[in-house]
C-alpha cells in the first residue's frame, strides 16, 4: 500500500516523499539476520514505592557479541495493555521481519509496564511515572544491558496512550531522548464545557481520571499535552520526531495529530508526519510501525557512527 507521508523541513519549506516499501538510502544492513530474545522482569521503583514489569527485546548478537553496545527504543503501549503486549501482538515480528529485509539494524527495544498512567506524573502526585522513567528505568536499564547510553542512541515510541507518553516525554525531557516516535498517539485540542459523561468525551473523563483527576482538570490536561509543548519547540530544538495516525482512527485522533503538525510547522520545526489508512490498534500498527522503526534506526546509525568516530585529535576512545 502507497502513502505519502509529509517532511518538514529545517527551513520551513515541505518535501513529499512517496514510500513504496523500499529501504531508505544510506541505512546499512543489519549486524546479524535473525530473531530476537524477549526476556521479561521487574525494576524496583522507589518513586513510585513498587515494582515495575517490563519486557526487553535483545538482538540475535546480544549474547554471541559480548563487546558489543547497542542504541535502545522505549516502546510504551497502549490503554488496558501491558509490557508484553508489543512482543505478543506483533511489534516482535515486525521488527525480526525489516532485520531479515536489512532495512534497520540491530537494537534493543524495552517495553515498560504504564498501567493507565500516560506516562506521566499524576494530578494527585501518587504515580509519579514519568519521574519514573526519568531517574529510575533509563538509568536501570542502561546499568543491566549493553546500551549505548547517550541520548543520540535513544529513543523512545508509542501507541496511543504510549504514543501521548512517548511525544510528552521526549518533548519534555530532551536531555534524555535523541528521536521520539508515536502512532495514533492520544491528543485531544479541546474538551467541550460542560464535559459529557456519555459517549466518546465520557469515556475520555473516565479513562484520564488516574492521570489528570476526577473531574477531569483540563489546565493539567493542557500542562502536559505534547501540543502545549509544540508551542515553544526551541525547549526540544535537537528532538528528531515522526508521528502518524490513522484517517479513520475510531477515537478521532488524527485531529489531534493534524494540530501538532500544523503547529509545529507553523514554527519551522523540522518533523515527519503522515496520516495513513486505516483504524486505531494493533490492526493499523502491524501496517505501519516498521516506519517508525526505520525512522528510529536512520537516527541510531548516525548515533553510532559519530560516537565511534576518534577525536579530532587522532587518538583512540
Amino acid at each position: 500500500m502507497r502513502s505519502w507521508i509529509k517532511v518538514s523541513t529545517q527551513n520551513g519549506l515541505w518535501g513529499f516523499i512517496l514510500f513504496l516499501g523500499l529501504p531508505l538510502a544510506g541505512i546499512a544492513g543489519p549486524h546479524s539476520a535473525g530473531p530476537v530474545t524477549v526476556e521479561c522482569s521487574t525494576v524496583n521503583s522507589t518513586v513510585l514505592g513498587r515494582s515495575v514489569d517490563y519486557c526487553i527485546a535483545l538482538p540475535a548478537s546480544y549474547s554471541s557479541s559480548p563487546a558489543e553496545r547497542y542504541p535502545v527504543l522505549y516502546f510504551l503501549h497502549g490503554l488496558f495493555e501491558n509490557a508484553r503486549s508489543w512482543s505478543d501482538r506483533g511489534g516482535k515480528e515486525v521488527l525480526e521481519a525489516l532485520l531479515e529485509q536489512g532495512k534497520v539494524g540491530e537494537f534493543i527495544v524495552v517495553q515498560p509496564d504504564g498501567g493507565k498512567s500516560f506516562y506521566i506524573n499524576s494530578l494527585d502526585g501518587r504515580d509519579r511515572y514519568e519521574d519514573f522513567v526519568i531517574r529510575e528505568l533509563v538509568p536501570a536499564i542502561d546499568q543491566k544491558y549493553r546500551t549505548i547510553a547517550a541520548p543520540s542512541a535513544r529513543g523512545i515510541s508509542g501507541t496511543s496512550m504510549g504514543g501521548y507518553g512517548a511525544l510528552h516525554l521526549a518533548m519534555h525531557n530532551p536531555q534524555l531522548f535523541g528521536s521520539a516516535s508515536a502512532h495514533s498517539a492520544a491528543l485531544l485540542a479541546k474538551f467541550p464545557n460542560p464535559l459529557p459523561t456519555e459517549g466518546r468525551w465520557g469515556f475520555y473523563a473516565r479513562v484520564l481520571a488516574g492521570a489528570f483527576g476526577s473531574p477531569l482538570n483540563e489546565a493539567y490536561w493542557e500542562s502536559n499535552s505534547p501540543l502545549t509543548y509544540a508551542e515553544h519547540p526551541e525547549r526540544f530544538a535537537g528532538l528528531k520526531l515522526y508521528f502518524d495516525c490513522g484517517d479513520h482512527d475510531r477515537y478521532g485522533f488524527e485531529e489531534g495529530a493534524e494540530l501538532l503538525d500544523k503547529e509545529l510547522t507553523s514554527k519551522g520545526f523540522p518533523h515527519e508526519f503522515a496520516l495513513r489508512p486505516g483504524d486505531h490498534g494493533w490492526s493499523y500498527l502491524n501496517q505501519y510501525m516498521k516506519y517508525s522503526l526505520e525512522f528510529h534506526w536512520r537516527w541510531f546509525e548516525q548515533a553510532e557512527a559519530r560516537l565511534s568516530r576518534p577525536p579530532s585529535g587522532g587518538g583512540k576512545r
